[in-house]
């Protein structure tokens, strides 16, 4: 699939994820936990792996997001951000493809936005793979 991150070792569960979770890393890589948990869920064909250091979630093997832990935050990436729908201005970034939402604890989040986000982000891989 021309464009898109695929990845040959995106597996259904990929233990070198779990390591990353399993660094103490205290609020915010449990707060990562928790949205990549809702990356998973989006459906059965949902692989992962860790790319560049952050937890992946594909499609099959075509990437469509990911978290990372920063110093204050959480993104939460999708790497085809930029022809997401996004009505509530969630996405940040200026990249060719790749958007993110960061996501701070404490602060407030429309969490059903961002789950709009996610699941488009997931329907729109899926399309492509059928489109493919």
């Amino acid at each position: 699939m021309k464009g898109y991150m695929t990845f040959a070792g995106a597996a259904r569960h990929d233990p070198a994820v779990d390591d990353w979770f399993g660094q103490d890393d205290g609020e915010l890589r449990k707060l990562a936990f928790h949205w990549f948990h809702r990356l998973k869920a989006c459906g059965d064909d949902v692989t992962e792996l860790v790319h560049d250091n952050y937890p992946t979630a594909c499609v099959e093997a075509v990437a469509f997001a990911y978290v990372g832990v920063f110093k204050r935050h959480v993104n939460i990436g999708f790497f085809l951000g930029t022809e997401l729908p996004d009505p509530a201005n969630l996405l940040e970034g200026s990249g060719k493809r790749m958007r993110h939402v960061k996501v701070r604890p404490g602060e407030s989040l429309d969490t059903a936005a961002l789950q709009a986000l996610i699941d488009s982000a997931y329907a729109d891989i899926q399309a492509r793979l059928v489109a493919a």
